[in-house]
């Protein structure tokens, strides 16, 4: 009776660790993370011991009173060739009710009811497959459980497995098994925002036998990584984190467009390198005729930046964040309140025309030939009087040296009132 007793308590106390069957209307599911929104991932795949990016895969998440959509978009660095897949489901049970995906191999659109009824098309065959299943039990959409991951009540040790269902041409059974076989504790670096902590969810997807690791923050349940591990592959998705914003001061996106847009006054200017070789009384210096201008060469952007309040306080977040190999992006709001002229002529010339009175920002980068001068000694002289040592004198030569090298020049430009021309000069001098 107590060894009854005692294999009793012991069950008792792994159970919190015995594999959870989770079905669409599993009350596992907390709702309450799941959350409108759409988050982009930078692709990469592994070659040797680097990762090189290829792409991008963006998720949408859109849920209403009866209605939870997913959706995602895979692109192709260097290519017009997309993956679109959409997934939809009822929001209060997760079962499934709609399935499409458009992708340059295939055409594929499926509703769920009592049967799955639509259509596959192979593109590389051009035969199109009418579907129609009958299916028993409940399962999730193959598109929608990865997100439900985040709703789970995750924990050291968790185990989970669900019924997915995928379609597979030719394949009698698409309802097929998802495993959560490991929930560990890990952190993910993140460049802009520092560490967090999270739930390392393994999942093994019987249908294809990959193996998949999301990244899970403890906190807020943001998915902030995603590792793939199939045959052939291995592949990495990370946040973007296009919401990451620093600053204290507002963005007046109206005012920037106002200054860059509509005025009249004109900002002409040159832009080049001069290097400073010189030696002696004219060290430090840079001596015109001595040291030639390097022109910007045509083509060569130059960027305006309205210097505005928020403008002011993201050059210096970025001087801060440079020296820890950080940079901080700008919101596409941002980004489209910036004015770009390029070098017309042989000569560095660039304009900005239609420009409001304020402070601007000038910028620029360009590739020169850096010279520099060093005396070398290559020898020594010696001098004799009646065949006495008077000393010796070092012999010298000059030579000069020249490397490639980057000028990167910025500027603050005042505009005092509307309709002024003000000319610059953005020079670099090394």
């Amino acid at each position: 009776m107590k060894l009854y007793v005692l294999v009793f308590l012991m069950f008792c106390s792994l159970s919190g660790f015995a594999q959870s069957i989770i079905t669409p209307a599993s009350n596992s599911i907390d709702k309450k993370w799941i959350r409108n929104g759409v988050t982009e991932m930078t692709c990469f795949t592994k070659s040797g011991n680097q990762w090189a990016p290829f792409g991008s895969f963006e998720i949408s998440i859109q849920q209403s009173n009866s209605r939870l959509q997913v959706s995602t978009s895979l692109r192709i660095t260097n290519s017009e060739k997309k993956w679109i897949d959409t997934s939809i489901s009822e929001i209060g049970s997760f079962k499934p009710v709609y399935r499409s995906s458009f992708t340059p191999d295939r055409t594929m659109v499926l509703r769920f009811d009592k049967e799955v009824n639509g259509y596959y098309l192979d593109k590389t065959t051009n035969k199109q497959i009418a579907v129609q299943e009958t299916l028993n039990g409940n399962f999730f959409e193959s598109y929608t459980y990865p997100y439900l991951l985040t709703a789970l009540p995750l924990a050291t040790g968790y185990k989970g497995e669900l019924a997915v269902y995928d379609y597979k041409p030719g394949v009698a059974m698409n309802v097929k098994k998802a495993l959560i076989e490991e929930v560990k504790s890990n952190v993910y670096k993140s460049e802009l925002t520092g560490e967090h902590k999270v739930w390392q969810v393994t999942v093994l997807e019987e249908a294809t036998g990959d193996k998949f690791d999301y990244y899970i923050d403890k906190e807020n349940r943001r998915l902030w990584k995603i590792e793939v591990y199939s045959k052939n592959q291995h592949i990495l998705m990370l946040d973007r984190e296009n919401d990451y914003n620093p600053f204290t001061t507002k963005l007046d996106k109206e005012k920037a467009l106002a200054m860059i847009k509509s005025g009249r006054s004109v900002i002409t200017g040159e832009a080049f390198a001069r290097d400073n070789e010189n030696e002696g009384l004219l060290g430090g210096k840079a001596v015109l005729n001595i040291n030639k201008k390097q022109f910007a060469p045509k083509g060569t952007a130059i960027l305006l930046i309205p210097y505005t309040p928020y403008f002011k306080e993201w050059v210096k977040l970025n001087e801060a964040s440079r020296k820890k190999g950080k940079s901080i992006p700008l919101s596409k709001d941002a980004a489209a309140c910036l004015k770009v002229a390029a070098v017309y002529d042989d000569k560095g010339s660039f304009e900005f025309v239609n420009l409001m009175a304020g402070e601007y920002l000038l910028y620029t980068e360009f590739g020169y030939v850096h010279t520099s001068v060093r005396t070398e000694i290559v020898g020594y002289t010696d001098t004799y009087i009646n065949g006495m040592f008077q000393g010796s004198s070092a012999n010298t030569e000059v030579n000069r040296y020249g490397s490639n090298a980057v000028a990167g020049i910025k500027k603050v430009v005042e505009i005092k009132s509307d309709g002024d021309k003000v000319s610059v000069k953005l020079k670099k001098t090394l």
